[in-house]
């Protein structure tokens, strides 16, 4: 890669990287990991950068790769590791209230990786439906259901538990 194009990258990640480290936790990786996980995806993106940076909208882009890279360390998870329920440091721009901050981790932890992906896009990083469908490379009519049924699943769960007892990332 050429200057201009590090230099470009280099923004990238100063600008996004909290974001995209709170992002990541709030795809369900624990908060130990998520910065390995953000600087994979960034990895990703930098061994691509011409077509990356090119893209209409970096950010959803990014954070699709985000979502995929998620997704496969979930996968690659070795069997004997098991997800805490707890996460031990919350979030600075979490709620006050500790209780709510665990109760909201349980219910969004419940949900399926689908779901829950299109919740943390749409409303932590409040990207419209048509970015959270190409973030996740999903139709903006498949964003609105998914919300839909995340939110009622949400609306519908009793405090302080989780519907399933399966990690997060099985469905």
């Amino acid at each position: 890669m050429g200057s201009q194009a590090d230099a470009e990258f280099v923004a990238l990640v100063r600008r996004r990287w909290d974001v995209l480290v709170r992002t990541a936790v709030l795809l369900g990786v624990r908060t130990a990991e998520a910065e390995d996980v953000v600087q994979t995806a960034l990895i990703r993106c930098y061994r691509h950068w011409e077509r990356v940076g090119a893209a209409d909208n970096l950010d959803g882009y990014v954070h699709r790769v985000l979502v995929n890279t998620v997704i496969d360390a979930a996968r690659r998870r070795s069997w004997h590791e098991t997800p805490v329920e707890v996460v031990a440091d919350a979030d600075r721009t979490a709620p006050d209230d500790p209780e709510l901050r665990l109760d909201l981790a349980r219910r969004l932890a419940a949900l399926p990786e689908g779901q829950r992906a299109a919740l943390v896009l749409r409303f932590y990083l409040d990207l419209s439906e048509r970015e959270t469908a190409e973030a996740l490379g999903i139709a903006p009519g498949t964003v609105k259901s998914r919300v839909a049924r995340a939110l009622g699943t949400l609306a519908d769960a009793p405090a302080g538990r989780p519907e399933r007892e399966e990690t997060p990332w099985t469905s």
